[in-house]
């Protein structure tokens, strides 16, 4: 192990015990010099289980997902058939989070040697180029949030575009990828997949839109998107209620009923619409947020942005966004502000917040709650 490199041999051995049936359940949170701390956990109720993912997803309800070693296979091997083969992964995210974990775990099926870049000083380009290459396998591999990416764009020194391009395929989750970025990636010679997916779901299940070997995708009558196949979770951790609220059997398939709307198309490929709570209904009008986000990010200047409904005197709910800008700077954000109105008309939002990022969870998720808290205050309830 070189300097600066994360010693991920104890948790690889606690996920190979887990996984060949030989000890309790593991859950793994990063220590304070990034590397993973290991910790069994006993789930009385659920046979098989082998991984717990605790998770406050980005409205703050807590839960622990239970991965079954058959489930966590299933993705394994779908993932492998997706990306034609099976190589080295660069571990580039907290191992709490269902995307770090399944890195570790993907490497333990295929028997190829993982390498974790040190966190310890948060996500940097310098240390990602410096964790790349490290890497030795023909075929390499990562996965990461569209924040870590953005970065990793922004300016690259030749180095991190070299390695960044060395990648066979990085997964790209854990929230909506604007369409400028993969455009960017794109022009950048990077291959990127976008994923999408859970916990609920050993992570992301469905890629560029087209579901994992032995994933089904459909929609409830209210166009929530359910998703079906042996990727699917045993539930939660101590909670079943919240299990059987969220997850279902139906004809032999379990299915997990997500919170998102979609669509699909002729071909069955889906495209992710919004969260089934995202329409704001504002003087009468009901507006779709997620809408709304993609017109502000289709803005000259907007790097990102987020929607939300705030409490309104006048509208019941007024529109309200906080948008990440390139220019950050007093006179760029009076000039963002100013010209929304003219870009977007009636769905123009009545607040908007512009700042240089927009204000993120520690798994790369937008914070959807502490966004719409400071947005709410700046409206005052106008």
């Amino acid at each position: 192990m070189t300097s600066g490199a994360v010693n991920i041999e104890p948790a690889l051995a606690a996920l190979a015990a887990a996984l060949r049936g030989e000890g309790p359940a593991v859950e793994l949170s990063a220590g304070a010099d990034g590397s993973p701390v290991v910790q069994l956990v006993e789930t009385p109720g659920f046979e098989d289980a082998a991984v717990v993912v605790r998770t406050s997803g980005s409205t703050g309800t807590p839960k622990a997902t239970v991965l079954t070693t058959e489930a966590l296979a299933a993705s394994s091997m779908a993932t492998a058939m997706a990306l034609k083969g099976e190589g080295q992964w660069l571990l580039a995210l907290p191992v709490q989070f269902v995307a770090g974990v399944q890195v570790l775990v993907r490497s333990l099926f295929a028997g190829t040697r993982p390498w974790a870049m040190d966190l310890s000083g948060g996500f940097t380009p310098e240390a990602f180029t410096a964790a790349a290459a490290e890497l030795t396998d023909k075929i390499r591999l990562t996965s990461l949030v569209p924040t870590q990416l953005q970065r990793l764009l922004e300016e690259p020194a030749a180095e991190t575009l070299a390695v960044l391009r060395r990648f066979n395929a990085i997964l790209l989750g854990g929230a909506p990828a604007p369409a400028g970025l993969l455009a960017a990636a794109g022009d950048a010679g990077v291959r990127v997949v976008t994923t999408y997916g859970s916990a609920e779901t050993c992570g992301g299940c469905v890629y560029d839109g087209v579901p994992l070997d032995g994933v089904e995708v459909k929609l409830g009558e209210d166009g929530r998107i359910l998703l079906g196949g042996p990727t699917v979770a045993a539930g939660y951790l101590a909670a079943p209620a919240l299990t059987d609220e969220t997850f279902l059997e139906e004809d032999g398939v379990r299915w997990y009923r997500t919170n998102d709307l979609g669509e699909l198309d002729r071909d069955r490929r889906l495209t992710v619409l919004g969260r089934a709570d995202d329409v704001i209904i504002t003087g009468g009008v009901k507006v779709s947020a997620a809408h709304v986000q993609t017109e502000l990010e289709k803005l000259d200047g907007v790097r990102a942005a987020f929607v939300a409904g705030v409490p309104s005197a006048e509208w019941g709910q007024a529109l309200a966004a906080y948008v990440a800008v390139e220019d950050s700077t007093p006179a760029g954000i009076r000039g963002f502000t100013a010209r929304r109105h003219d870009a977007l008309g009636p769905l123009a939002p009545k607040t908007v917040l512009a700042a240089a990022e927009l204000m993120m969870l520690p798994n790369g998720k937008p914070d959807r709650l502490g966004m719409t808290v400071l947005l709410d205050a700046l409206h005052q309830g106008k």
